[in-house]
């Protein structure tokens, strides 16, 4: 792949994940908490918000992980390469702001 066609991917996947982090923020946040579900999933297993979300990454994983190590030849369709890496993608950015919340946290004393 050349520089040109891996900068216009990139471009297209930075705009396919902001679109995706936008529209399912809406289908999960509540009370203006962005990290709802993953702070109700916390609670309800007895965890922290980043082990939760873990737990839900991991099912997204397996499925790449599945993919690589035995190919079905499903990467090659586009809706499944775009859920899953996305899906990869968006859960570790989300981890990424939990950390965020967390020193914030932690910073504030609380």
């Amino acid at each position: 792949m050349n520089f040109d066609t891996f900068s216009e991917k990139i471009g297209e996947w930075l705009e396919h994940i902001h679109d995706t982090l936008q529209c399912k923020g809406a289908e999960y946040a509540k009370d203006d908490d962005r990290l709802h579900n993953f702070h109700l999933a916390a609670a309800i297993l007895r965890t922290t918000p980043e082990k939760a979300l873990l737990g839900m990454l991991a099912k997204h994983l397996v499925s790449v992980i599945d993919e690589v190590l035995e190919p079905t030849r499903a990467w090659a369709s586009a809706g499944w390469r775009d859920e899953k890496i996305g899906d990869c993608i968006c859960y570790l950015l989300l981890l990424a702001c939990l950390w965020e919340e967390k020193a914030e946290k932690e910073k504030e004393g609380k």
